[in-house]
């Protein structure tokens, strides 16, 4: 019996979400994925609030996520599916490939990260290891990782620096947070020490770019 080419490519067996916020690169994400014969991009959304719902409605077998979405970073929202979808495998996938991001992710549970700059090929490739229990890391980034070293920031001072991030008083993060102003004062001030910065707003702009927030 002759069978065509169409009859002897494998069924789709890995099942992926992914969690993009800028439509271009979701859809060409989700279009370049899908030609491959082994993997079926089930589920796509552009926030992060979104992820863990949809994750416990379509059950990908890996949720690609990237990291800065509306709503909810990908790195809080793959703390939550360790706990409420521990079967799905999720792979971190950013443009900001930096050493803080990589440590959040591992703590949060993650398998792997790779940055955007790779080649499809690698991704596909990468999606499938995860499934088999690797742990896959961009290599310059786990190099960078170990010579970086740890977050210096708490997790109170990573709060306050983030709630001051629109310009807001001292009172108004006071406030929201449920912290007194000198207490506010003081996270700040310690803040800026530790990042070696002179205000805040420095402060602010060097945790995120070490990856701290």
């Amino acid at each position: 019996m002759n069978e065509t080419s169409r009859d002897r490519r494998p069924a789709k067996s890995i099942r992926v979400l992914l969690a993009e916020d800028q439509g271009m690169m979701r859809g060409a994400l989700a279009l370049l994925l899908g030609m491959e014969e082994d993997i079926e991009v089930v589920a796509q959304v552009a926030a992060g609030d979104r992820i863990v719902d949809e994750v416990l409605t379509h059950r990908p077998d890996v949720a690609l996520l990237d990291i800065e979405l509306p709503g909810r970073s990908g790195l809080d929202a793959a703390a939550e599916l360790r706990a409420q979808a521990p079967d799905c495998r999720v792979l971190i996938l950013t443009t900001f490939g930096r050493p803080g991001y990589l440590r959040r992710a591992m703590e949060a549970g993650a398998a792997g990260f790779l940055v955007k700059d790779g080649p499809v090929e690698e991704l596909a490739a990468a999606v499938r290891r995860v499934l088999t229990g690797e742990t896959v890391i961009d290599p310059a980034l786990a190099a960078a990782a170990l010579s970086a070293g740890p977050n210096l920031l708490t997790a109170r001072e990573c709060d306050v620096l983030k709630a001051a991030a629109d310009g807001a008083t001292v009172a108004d993060i006071a406030a929201r947070l449920h912290l007194s102003e000198s207490t506010v004062r003081n996270y700040l001030s310690s803040a800026i020490g530790k990042t070696g910065t002179r205000n805040r707003m420095e402060a602010l702009r060097e945790a995120r770019q070490q990856g701290w927030l």
